[in-house]
């Protein structure tokens, strides 16, 4: 942990000598908030308001997975490329510490989205329905699943050997995994083969306790859930990661 911890304070580095490289971040996520509420909020829910308190928490869900994607698979495929694990294969610490700290590092991106969707959330008329533990468990959980889901991006860019593929292959899966929930519309109105999707979606159960932390309603059953999807995801993809690591350099 200590070697994990080092050199996730070397990617912090890199992000404080490049701001800019966090923008995904902040941009995407309050470009999809913006869109959703103000094009589907009156044909959905009746009204923007309405719609906001809907879709936020969906989004918050939507910003932690974006921001782990981008620069947990793409960033490591190019420190591969450039040769730096070879160096820390060279080094006498545990083959999985850079991987590990990848991924710590990549907590300042989860709460740069985080507060980022807040604070405009806010702006725009978003309100918190709960109490402020609640909406911090919220905040935690929606961290907690962005990182553990993390490690498949980790395992994709240790696979993929080109860079400009681990992207494409990043753009398209948010795809499947943002718009296959309860996010733009209520799932009993989607047909019934994306139900079954959105019924065994990991973020689908994330996005719902996220929902019932923010604005009420049930939650306890999809926390319970979301947190079983992530202890799930540590336990398959960090092992294959660092089989696929110890195989890639």
């Amino acid at each position: 942990m200590r070697h994990s911890l080092a050199l996730a304070r070397r990617n912090l580095v890199k992000i404080k000598r490049n701001p800019i490289s966090i923008s995904d971040a902040v941009i995407a996520p309050v470009t999809f908030l913006a869109i959703f509420v103000y094009m589907f909020g009156g044909a959905v829910s009746g009204s923007t308001h309405a719609y906001l308190q809907r879709t936020l928490p969906a989004i918050l869900v939507l910003a932690s997975i974006m921001a782990g994607m981008i620069a947990t698979g793409v960033n490591l495929s190019i420190d591969i490329r450039k040769g730096i694990f070879d160096r820390f294969r060279s080094l006498p610490i545990s083959r999985s510490a850079p991987l590990i700290g990848s991924v710590l590092a990549d907590i300042i991106r989860y709460i740069v989205a985080i507060a980022t969707v807040l604070t405009f959330g806010y702006l725009i008329g978003f309100r918190i329905q709960t109490s402020p533990f609640s909406a911090l468990a919220a905040v935690v959980l929606t961290i907690a699943f962005g990182m553990s889901l993390s490690w498949l991006w980790v395992l994709l860019g240790l696979l993929v050997k080109e860079t400009a593929v681990v992207q494409s292959i990043v753009a398209l899966s948010i795809f499947p995994l943002a718009f296959g929930m309860d996010m733009v519309a209520p799932t009993d109105t989607l047909p019934n083969w994306l139900q079954a999707w959105v019924r065994i979606n990991p973020v689908e159960a994330t996005m719902a306790a996220c929902r019932g932390l923010l604005i009420g309603g049930e939650a306890g059953r999809h926390v319970a859930v979301s947190l079983l999807w992530s202890v799930g995801l540590v336990v398959v993809f960090a092992p294959l990661a660092v089989v696929a690591y110890r195989r890639r350099t």
